[in-house]
């Protein structure tokens, strides 16, 4: 389309948790379509070779430190960010965190790691970002949520109620500020290898079994990202807000065969069941 919905040339964003993963790629993808990026980690040192490539594309670019578990950090963080770039257009809520145990395992430090770090972590940087955008009444927050989001799974028990808080939170969130215009939506990736689960894609009966469950047959690439977060980022996604945009091949359906491979149609008929 030639029309601008998809260009983000002139604007600013922040991408939180860009020193690995995923991050990177979406802030990658948000550069590639025209957005000068604020980079964070919580050693802002790290993002030295990741800044230089988005500076490498054109784009202006910033690194600050941020410890989304510290509230002064985030308020220092925007602080800078608005005083680098004089405005923040979007916001990428990206920065998580993962402890996979089973449940009668979570110790109380588990729980409050990952629920600190990626709900109120989440909340607050929104917060913070978002006062700057009501007062201009335009902003883009999308917040990263997972399949979790709206799927259970054995081991993932604080994860999944952290990302399922992020899917509520991104409504409630949505409410409050679409009257600034302001948009919040939640994007939600299904099973992409990251640093935080590249142990389970080592075993390959597990990833044979994963993909089974994929109706598209294989796990994400990271790429499969890039115009799910731009179309949140920008205008094409004006009218759009509260809503959770799963990302996920389809696993979120629940697939599962009911008909065993190269097997004959058969049709069911009440009496088989009694």
């Amino acid at each position: 389309m030639t029309d601008g919905l998809f260009d983000l040339g002139g604007r600013v964003a922040i991408v939180t948790g860009t020193s690995r993963g995923l991050g990177q790629y979406m802030a990658r993808a948000l550069a590639k379509a025209g957005a000068d990026l604020v980079l964070t980690s919580r050693d802002a040192s790290r993002l030295a070779s990741f800044e230089a490539e988005i500076r490498a594309l054109g784009r202006r670019s910033v690194s600050l430190e941020l410890d989304v578990r510290n509230q002064e950090s985030i308020s220092k963080m925007v602080a800078d960010a608005e005083e680098a770039f004089g405005r923040l257009d979007i916001l990428v809520n990206n920065a998580g965190c993962n402890v996979r145990k089973r449940a009668l395992d979570v110790t109380w430090e588990d729980w409050n790691l990952i629920l600190d770090t990626n709900l109120r972590g989440s909340f607050f940087v929104a917060q913070a970002v978002a006062r700057g955008m009501i007062a201009r009444g335009y902003g883009r927050i999308i917040n990263i949520g997972s399949v979790t989001s709206v799927a259970g799974y054995a081991g993932l028990g604080p994860y999944g109620a952290s990302r399922g808080g992020m899917k509520q939170l991104t409504m409630s969130l949505a409410d409050d500020w679409g009257k600034h215009g302001v948009t919040v939506n939640c994007l939600a990736p299904g099973w992409f290898r990251t640093d935080q689960n590249k142990i389970m894609y080592e075993d390959k009966d597990w990833v044979e079994y994963l993909c089974d469950r994929i109706p598209v047959k294989r796990p994400g690439q990271p790429q499969d990202l890039d115009a799910a977060v731009v179309f949140l980022a920008a205008e094409s996604s004006r009218y759009v807000t509260g809503q959770t945009l799963l990302v996920d091949g389809g696993v979120s359906t629940g697939a599962l065969r009911a008909l065993p491979d190269g097997a004959k149609p058969h049709v069911e008929r009440q009496a088989d069941f009694d």
